[in-house]
C-alpha cells in the first residue's frame, strides 16, 4: 500500500527532470489522500496537472477514494480497467511512507494512520524524484436532486446544493501497488511500482500489454529506508523535519 509520499524537489529540478511544466509547485513533505496533487497524464506529457489522490470512477454515482489500484488485478476491476486503457499518468514523488509495529510490516487496516507504528521514508539514496505509475479518472458528481419547497425553490435563494448543482468534472488518480522488493518487504507487503524513466514513456503511451509489463517491484539496490518523527501520522503536518531521520 502506498498511503503517503514525498515530493519536495525544487520546481526547476522537477521541470528538467520530467520535461513538463509544474506551474507554481509547492514542496510537500507528507502528500496525503484527499489532496490535490501534481500528476503528469498520457494526454499532455508536457505540463503536471493537479489531480486529487483518490479515484472515482468515471461511472460512479457518488465520490470515491480508491487512493491504490493492485497490479495483479488492475486489467480486471472494474473500478480500474477502463481507466488502465485509457488514461495512465506519471505521479512524481521523491519518497513514500510506510508504518512498521514492533518491527513487522504493517497492515492495511492502519496503513496511513500510524496509529502506534513506527513510521519510515523510503526513498533513492540520493533523494532524486521518480515516476510512480497511476491512473486518472474524470468524474461529473450528480446533479443534486430539488424540491420546491420554501422561497428558494422559485428562484428566491441559492438553497441546498446550489454551488453543487454548478460543479465541473473532478479529476482524481490512483496509485498501483505490486509486491515488495527487498527493502520494503521488511516495512510492508506491498509497494508502489516505481518506474525507471525509460519506462515511463511506455506507460504513458504503450499499448496496455506493454504498460501491464512494467508493474513489476523496482530494485533494492539504490534505495534506503530509515525511521522518521511520528509528526507524519498527522495529514495536516508538512514541514521538512518530517524527512529528518530519528532513533
Amino acid at each position: 500500500m502506498c498511503g503517503r509520499y514525498t515530493l519536495f524537489t525544487s520546481t526547476a529540478d522537477l521541470e528538467s527532470r520530467f520535461d513538463a511544466d509544474f506551474g507554481d509547485h509547492e514542496p510537500s513533505y507528507n502528500c496525503a489522500p484527499g489532496q490535490d496533487l501534481p500528476v503528469i497524464a498520457d494526454e499532455d506529457p508536457t505540463a503536471a496537472t493537479r489531480m486529487e489522490w483518490g479515484l472515482t470512477p468515471s461511472w460512479a454515482d457518488e465520490s470515491f477514494d480508491l487512493i491504490n489500484a493492485r497490479a495483479e488485478t488492475v486489467r480486471e476491476k472494474r473500478s480500474f480497467a477502463d481507466a488502465f486503457e485509457r488514461r495512465r499518468c506519471l505521479v512524481p514523488a521523491d519518497g513514500f511512507y510506510e508504518w512498521v509495529e514492533g518491527g513487522r510490516r504493517g497492515d492495511d487496516r492502519d496503513a496511513g494512520s500510524g496509529a502506534g507504528k513506527t513510521p519510515y521514508r523510503v526513498a533513492f539514496e540520493d533523494d532524486r524524484p521518480f515516476a510512480m505509475a497511476g491512473l486518472y479518472e474524470r468524474w461529473e458528481p450528480p446533479e443534486p436532486e430539488t424540491t420546491q419547497t420554501g422561497l428558494s425553490a422559485f428562484g428566491g435563494g441559492a438553497g441546498e446544493g446550489g454551488e453543487d448543482g454548478d460543479a465541473g468534472p473532478v479529476e482524481t488518480f490512483t496509485i498501483v501497488t505490486t509486491e515488495p522488493n527487498a527493502l520494503v518487504d521488511d516495512l510492508h507487503h506491498r509497494m508502489a511500482v516505481i518506474l525507471d524513466p525509460s519506462e515511463e514513456e511506455t506507460w504513458l503511451r504503450g499499448d496496455p500489454d506493454e504498460a501491464a509489463a512494467l508493474l513489476d517491484p523496482y530494485l533494492a539496490d539504490e534505495m534506503t529506508a530509515y525511521s522518521v518523527s511520528t509528526r507524519v501520522n498527522s495529514p495536516g503536518v508538512d514541514a521538512p523535519e518530517l524527512i529528518e531521520p530519528v532513533g
